[in-house]
């Protein structure tokens, strides 16, 4: 294939918006995946979780500590009724078996009031653990409402600087000879670089300095001649920084 020297040249440029493109179009995904939000959401999950396992506590609690007021409740509503009763009645028997069992009431009365006191400390542990989490993962929400809104407005920045890039892109590609950018593009698309430089013997797509058989051919070929870099199969553009 041929194409003028100043056209070849133009690929470089051509190269370049692509890189950019490449590389911005590489960056919005990488904040679209959001490491750190995904740190926070894992976080948040198992914060809610904990959370849920803590209110179920409390609720556990709770309905403990009610079963119990019921029961001392009902043990004191007994007493009152024996103790009435105990005032009214006359046989020695009746009369000693009330006081029997209202010694046992009160002894479960002692005991229901011991239970309720561990329980209701239980309860206090259980309601400030509820506290900690929701002061946790209350935090954790806002620095990941902070962090989406940082990420939408790096995005929406990163995106117009690639639509600018996509545009110049087109301008520049607009300049180059239809065959030529055929080619460009297919040599981009099948090894990742389109046009490569050669500067001072060195090929910028590969990095490798090319051999004194390649450069020798390279030197017969002529200005308008399309060489393909032996190493990445780019375009191989000359200019007077080439080392030829």
């Amino acid at each position: 294939m041929k194409a003028a020297p100043e056209d070849q040249v133009v690929l470089l440029d051509l190269q370049r918006l692509d890189n950019d493109v490449t590389r911005l179009t590489h960056r919005i995904t990488a904040l679209q995946k959001g490491d750190r939000l995904t740190e926070l959401g894992t976080t948040a999950a198992g914060l809610r979780a904990e959370l849920a396992a803590a209110t179920g506590r409390v609720e556990d609690a709770e309905r403990d500590l009610a079963r119990l007021e019921s029961d001392t409740a009902t043990a004191q509503a007994r007493i009152t009724r024996d103790t009435t009763m105990l005032q009214n009645v006359s046989n020695a028997k009746d009369a000693a078996g009330l006081q029997s069992e209202l010694e046992s009431l009160q002894r479960r009365i002692g005991d229901l009031e011991t239970a309720e006191l561990e329980v209701m400390e239980q309860l206090d542990v259980h309601r400030a653990r509820v506290g900690d989490i929701e002061a946790q993962l209350a935090d954790v929400e806002t620095s990941r409402s902070t962090l989406v809104a940082e990420r939408d407005t790096e995005i929406a920045r990163v995106e117009a600087d690639r639509d600018a890039a996509v545009q110049s892109r087109a301008a520049v590609a607009a300049k180059v000879p239809a065959d030529l950018l055929a080619l460009y593009d297919r040599q981009r698309a099948r090894y990742g670089f389109g046009a490569s430089l050669l500067q001072g013997g060195v090929s910028t797509a590969s990095g490798v300095t090319l051999t004194n058989s390649d450069l020798q051919t390279i030197r017969q070929a002529a200005p308008d001649d399309v060489v393909l870099c032996p190493d990445s199969d780019a375009i191989l553009v000359r200019t007077a920084e080439s080392g030829l």
